[in-house]
């Protein structure tokens, strides 16, 4: 198979089975990746894979092209990606690898897979993913022969957290995998931490039979919504396909998505380091920067991508960063990385203090907001789109969006309004411009809409906006 530049992403390598991706082009990545580690001294690496059907012979692959540049692999099997990460963090069979890959294809339909990674102890991305491209293309690799072993790292893991989260009360709850990873990990740990766990969609299925692995969706979400209402669960968790994000529905059927999930976190985080920077992504909700000041905090907005926030909680030594798709990072008490499971653990130790949770969930600020809405774009298209509006708004903001008050291009256009904000940005992942907006009424919604339409069809008359 043609090496093909598409599945070079912006924080990951990912791409369609038999397509763009098959195994000699999984070893040709181990072959890239491994020599980049040994350049830095780094000679063991910790693999895994989620429950796709392409998983294993993607891994053969990888560790071939490992083995062949001199790397050692410790193959931990089927695991969450937060377990690689994990594996990157500890000692495991007396080697410490700062180095680990998973083969995940995270919340894309079954016939993606792709690669997230840990180099010498941080995620790579951008130019650092173009880089293994560069090598493969130049054949630069390193030459040795490594050894392969296995090792289960699920105990360890599991006993890391029951070491750290302890929950005042039991609480009931449902947890959705939607057939992803999660579910061979996500009914054992909470039923360890002392929960009641009725489990939804947790067989391990490549194929995702039920619904999609997604919960920043809100239409993968209403199994679990249907079980609350007519259970006696307290709450609901849903994880998606590699289990490092969260998603969470209430009693009531009310989803509460991420950057109203960090306000609980934050203000936790922040009764024991005060002051602290708390780091959240361009798609989040306002009221998060309110509440974090308000409890003591400096919240930092930053891009959007799990590589670009973890890169930036290593840099700032933040104790917490997260994002809206529903990737949270706690230093405090962690290491730093994204992990759904983990995250949940937290979460039901903050509620277990409290006697009604979902009342304590419900009454976090909140606003009118869209969920995020997508237009479709031509490859690389939803970049080019962006970089002409920046180029606008550099002109002059105000000409652009008449009733802004201010326009933020950290990652995309994220325009403040004394009402709301709008946001427009090209996804890293698939060719499609996010869109997400949030107002103190439908009226102011439905004007900054209307400025974004004007911007968006003055550089592309035939665009297909979601509103």
């Amino acid at each position: 198979m043609e090496l093909s530049p598409s599945i070079f992403k912006a924080y990951d390598i990912r791409g369609v089975i038999d397509k763009t991706l098959d195994p000699s082009i999984a070893k040709l990545i181990g072959q890239s990746f491994g020599s980049a580690m040994r350049e830095i001294g780094e000679t063991t690496c910790v693999v895994g894979r989620d429950g796709r059907l392409s998983g294993p012979s993607l891994m053969a692959g990888l560790t071939e092209g490992l083995l062949s540049v001199g790397v050692d692999v410790i193959d931990l099997g089927v695991v969450a990606t937060p377990m690689v990460y994990f594996g990157t963090n500890i000692s495991i069979l007396g080697q410490q690898a700062k180095s680990g890959i998973m083969i995940t294809g995270s919340h894309n339909p079954p016939d993606y897979n792709g690669f997230k990674m840990v180099l010498g102890g941080s995620a790579i991305y951008g130019e650092q993913i173009q880089a293994l491209r560069e090598r493969i293309v130049a054949k630069n690799f390193t030459s040795g022969q490594g050894t392969r072993s296995e090792h289960n790292i699920f105990p360890e893991y599991l006993q890391r957290i029951v070491g750290d989260v302890k929950l005042k009360r039991k609480i009931k709850i449902a947890v959705d995998c939607g057939n992803g990873v999660g579910g061979a990990f996500a009914g054992r740990l909470f039923r360890e931490l002392g929960c009641e766990v009725e489990e939804l969609f947790c067989e391990v299925d490549g194929t995702f039979p039920n619904h999609h692995p997604d919960p920043a969706h809100l239409e993968n979400l209403q199994d679990l919504i249907k079980n609350l209402q007519t259970t006696d669960n307290e709450l609901g968790l849903a994880f998606d396909g590699d289990a490092d994000r969260l998603g969470v529905v209430t009693k009531t059927g009310e989803v509460i998505f991420p950057d109203r999930q960090m306000m609980l976190f934050a203000k936790d985080v922040l009764s024991r380091n005060p002051g602290a920077q708390i780091i959240y992504d361009v798609k989040c909700t306002r009221n998060l920067a309110t509440y974090v000041k308000q409890q003591g905090g400096v919240p930092l907005m930053w891009k959007t991508g799990h590589s670009l926030v973890k890169a930036k909680l290593k840099e700032t030594g933040a104790p917490l960063a997260g994002e809206m798709s529903g990737h949270i990072f706690f230093k405090d008490r962690w290491y730093g990385f994204d992990d759904g499971l983990y995250t949940g653990a937290r979460l039901l130790e903050i509620l277990s203090s409290e006697q009604d949770p979902n009342k304590t969930l419900e009454q976090l600020p909140n606003a009118i907001c869209t969920p995020e809405l997508q237009m479709p774009c031509a490859e690389g298209e939803a970049f080019s789109l962006l970089d002409k509006i920046k180029a606008e708004v550099a002109k002059s903001a105000q000409v652009t969006f008449e009733t802004a008050e201010s326009v933020n291009t950290i990652d995309g256009v994220r325009v403040e309004y004394a009402d709301g904000f709008g946001l427009a940005r090209p996804s890293n992942t698939t060719p499609i411009v996010v869109m997400r907006f949030e107002a103190d009424t439908q009226a102011a919604i439905e004007r900054i809409q209307a400025e974004f339409k004007k911007v968006f069809l003055a550089v592309k008359p035939d665009a297909k906006m979601p509103f």
